[in-house]
């Protein structure tokens, strides 16, 4: 198996592809997220807020094997019950699959204010993503906070 690659814009449109094929409800959240906004900064993983539901767990496993990601049967089993936080270490590179992020009421409402960038890859709004990291309040979350929060005023100040 290949070592694992720092996620990048590349591989954003590779899982953003396969979840496409594989019809996954999905909103990319995290630094991720942040990232396909134009936030200047890397990421070792994409961090993912599905839909949670049985059909879309179900989806996802299969999207995931399709980019060459070993999904045993127990991750499988998680996906499709939605538990709360999945993370897949053994492909091509690292995903996080968050169904209950911190700090965002629901998939729903998250999917009414999030936005679809470069008409492929659908990232939930800035705000949610900054909430997100908040709420969970991990120390390099708490670092990285004050910069989106510049971030999301330059863009404000554009008129973005």
């Amino acid at each position: 198996m290949p070592e694992p690659r720092v996620f990048s814009f590349r591989l954003g449109e590779e899982l953003a592809a396969a979840f496409a094929r594989h019809q996954v409800e999905y909103l990319f959240i995290g630094k991720a997220g942040a990232i396909f906004h134009g936030f200047p900064d890397t990421t070792q993983d994409a961090d993912v807020f599905p839909l949670k539901s049985p059909d879309n767990g179900r989806h996802i496993a299969s999207a995931l094997r399709d980019l060459g990601f070993v999904v045993e049967d127990q991750q499988e089993a998680e996906l499709v019950r939605g538990k709360a936080f999945v993370q897949v270490r053994n492909g091509p590179f690292d995903v996080d699959l968050i169904f209950a992020p911190d700090g965002i009421e629901t998939f729903a409402h998250a999917k009414r204010r999030s936005k679809m960038i470069d008409g492929r890859f659908p990232v939930a709004s800035l705000e949610d993503i900054i909430n997100s990291k908040r709420a969970a309040n991990r120390a390099k979350d708490r670092e990285s906070l004050p910069r989106l929060e510049a971030f999301l005023q330059y863009l404000k100040e554009k008129g973005e």
